[in-house]
């Protein structure tokens, strides 16, 4: 895997400390694997130095993190670019005894973001995690790989290990593995599993209601932003704000693949434009379009690759910064056959909670396999529509919202395409193998 260090996110490498944390050092996530290409504990200290964790009597250290998160601007890097400082502030007005959750589960099957962090980088994590558990109060640290991931989980586990007899994990990390599965991350169906539960995401209107494990109140935090949350605990919120752009500071870890020649983690600035982005790993092919967010994110045309890569930008153009990936379709490809593939696989992850998931999904995936094959009817494409309008919103969690967004957007992207399937004319390109990563293609 490919996992790369902008010039964009280096320009903070040297940002003084003026928050919590005061060692000198980098602050960007992969800026110390770059250099030293290690994940070691002894190499990770000698770049960033200690953890800036509360000394004994230091009863104002949880309000001095807080505010340095809160000055820092930095949302949560998991898809829903949730304020970190909120997420905080309910955790730290909560019950005493909260367990923090650190989600490194990846279901989206396009990302290797948070791999790439604990294989190159677990430290960092790590110390997030220390640092959010202090200020919190936590009793103890989930962190959470899928089940398939060994590798991953193993360099996690190493880099628990070596925390051991340091002082430098003052509450104990336990790697737990739920199921792979592209729901079982979503931060609820993770308190769920981790409460002995069956790990399906459950129905929440809100992001400000609390988890809860065993009673107790939970707070769930994607690696990304643990990791950069302790950057910023040591070398303050505007060294991270350096980066980026006012209403989406910092950087971001963003995995671009598809048709590139050089797919791959990238950390980038947020607002650096998507054509930068999609530039760094080599286009085979002039591109068609791009596919943001992942599987439950949205198609943008190549017209649209002059925007900005950050929420706002990407929302005002129908794109979706989501779980930070990039999938790059070559002109070569077909866009409604991918569409399908990923439908096909998304309604096999449902959690099999509610009929526009267990119903719905299959059928809208069965709609489009028949387009893509050119073998649609007629009514197909109002059909559709009438579909999406029953799933979208009435799902007992997000998934199938994802899943309509997506197809929409592939409807309206690929127009041209998508009338020439439907006209029994499908284009000399759908049956090519994949572009998607592995598990869109079953057959």
């Amino acid at each position: 895997m490919t996992i790369t260090t902008t010039a964009d996110s280096a320009a903070v490498a040297n940002g003084a400390g003026t928050g919590v944390g005061t060692s000198a050092g980098g602050s960007t996530l992969l800026g110390s694997w770059r250099a030293r290409h290690s994940a070691d504990l002894g190499a990770h200290l000698a770049h960033h130095g200690p953890i800036p964790l509360p000394g004994p009597g230091d009863t104002s250290w949880a309000d001095r993190f807080a505010a340095a998160i809160e000055a820092s601007g930095i949302t949560g890097r998991g898809g829903a670019a949730f304020p970190s400082s909120a997420k905080l502030a309910l955790a730290r007005a909560g019950r005493a005894g909260p367990t923090l959750v650190v989600n490194a589960m990846e279901g989206e099957p396009a990302s290797g973001k948070d791999q790439a962090l604990l294989s190159c980088v677990p430290h960092l994590v790590l110390d997030g995690a220390q640092l959010v558990a202090a200020a919190i109060g936590a009793g103890r640290i989930a962190l959470c790989i899928p089940a398939d991931r060994y590798d991953t989980a193993l360099a996690a586990s190493r880099a628990v290990a070596e925390r051991a007899g340091t002082g430098l994990m003052p509450v104990a990390v336990t790697v737990v593995r739920p199921p792979g599965r592209y729901v079982a991350g979503e931060e609820s169906a993770l308190a769920s599993w981790l409460d002995g539960g069956p790990g399906a995401p459950t129905f929440r209107p809100r992001k400000g209601v609390a988890l809860t494990i065993g009673r107790r109140p939970a707070l769930v935090h994607n690696a990304e932003t643990l990791a950069h949350m302790a950057l910023v605990a040591r070398y303050g919120p505007d060294a991270f704000r350096a980066a980026g752009r006012p209403g989406s500071p910092g950087s971001t870890l963003v995995t671009v693949t598809g048709g590139v020649e050089h797919p791959g983690v990238y950390e980038i600035a947020l607002g650096t434009p998507l054509a930068e982005v999609v530039g760094w790993a080599h286009p085979v092919d002039e591109v068609q379009a791009v596919l943001t967010g992942g599987f439950g994110g949205s198609w943008l045309p190549a017209a649209a690759l002059g925007t900005a890569y950050a929420p706002g930008p990407m929302a005002a153009v129908g794109g979706v910064v989501g779980a930070g990936v990039l999938v790059v379709l070559p002109r070569t490809a077909c866009g409604i056959a991918e569409t399908a593939r990923i439908a096909r696989y998304m309604a096999g992850e449902s959690a099999g909670q509610c009929g526009p998931c267990v119903f719905g999904l299959p059928a809208i995936a069965q709609d489009l396999a028949w387009l893509a094959s050119g073998r649609a009817d007629a009514g197909l494409t109002p059909r559709l529509e009438g579909r999406f309008g029953a799933v979208n919103g009435r799902g007992a969690c997000r998934h199938p919202d994802g899943v309509v967004r997506m197809a929409r957007s592939a409807l309206s992207v690929f127009a041209g395409d998508a009338a020439a399937h439907a006209s029994g004319r499908p284009c000399l390109h759908h049956a090519r193998p994949s572009l998607l990563p592995p598990a869109t293609a079953r057959p």
